[in-house]
């Protein structure tokens, strides 16, 4: 007979590493110890409904999907074989001419401002979800392109974690700490980003983005991205459509 809390506990676990969570991020928005997360993914104490709810909301799913194992969430780096996989899931493509240009365009922003001590993790998100939304808005065409995802906290770019896998240990290195007592994600740059790949504007406007938003810590970037048309006209867990971003306004609009 399958134990139910250790299956729930298992998924919940897999669906946490997968955005990059820690068991104390998880356990401090839902104002639990980290001993009571370890303890619900390991199948020792059986998480409440409303706790469960709660979990789905941070890990930017629907409930029926955390506790039904059979509907996966997955992100699938394109190689040149295609396989066909007979689990449902919610697949996002990360083509290889993208691949490229996302890890050059995280190592730029590292280098420029990564040792910064507001510089975590949700602000990369933020920071990644502006520069590809202004430059589409600006020149309608995709810098990244890559996939974000509305969440409680904000746009979360849903390639991010199995990109960052690939980079940690030779282009980058993850930090795990506290930056006012929250707990902290902290990506540090290994090497100089190859900038043959970006091109005049595209540098630009990254950097118009970080001049404009790098000063803000994760709670003030969240606030201001929540307030942006494409934010706004999202569906909770829903992925943010690239062409809501010509019915921005100001202040959010970069349209001469």
């Amino acid at each position: 007979m399958i134990d139910f809390n250790k299956q729930i506990g298992k998924r919940i676990k897999s669906l946490r590493e997968e955005i990059g969570f820690s068991q104390e991020q998880l356990a401090d928005n839902l104002e639990l110890r980290r001993e009571a997360i370890s303890n619900i993914e390991n199948g020792k104490r059986k998480a409440t409904v409303e706790e469960l709810s709660k979990i789905s909301k941070i890990l930017n799913i629907s409930l029926d999907v955390l506790i039904d194992a059979s509907k996966d969430i997955s992100v699938i780096i394109s190689k040149e074989d295609k396989t066909v996989r007979e689990k449902p899931e919610i697949r996002i493509n990360v083509p290889q001419k993208n691949l490229k240009k996302f890890k050059e365009v995280l190592l730029y922003i590292l280098n420029k401002i990564g040792s910064r001590p507001n510089i975590g993790e949700t602000v990369i998100y933020k920071l990644l979800y502006f520069i590809d939304f202004d430059y589409y808005e600006k020149y309608e065409e995709q810098l990244i392109g890559a996939t974000y995802q509305k969440n409680h906290f904000g746009p979360t770019p849903r390639e991010f974690v199995k990109i960052v896998s690939q980079m940690e240990g030779k282009d980058l290195t993850k930090v795990q700490g506290k930056y006012f007592k929250h707990p902290q994600t902290k990506y540090l740059p290994l090497r100089q980003p190859d900038l043959s790949i970006l091109n005049a504007n595209e540098i630009q406007l990254i950097d118009n983005v970080l001049n404009k938003l790098s000063d803000m810590n994760a709670s003030q970037i969240s606030e201001h991205s929540h307030n942006d048309v494409p934010w706004l006209t999202t569906e909770d867990g829903k992925i943010i459509e690239y062409e809501s971003v010509f019915y921005r306004t100001t202040p959010y609009s970069v349209r001469d």
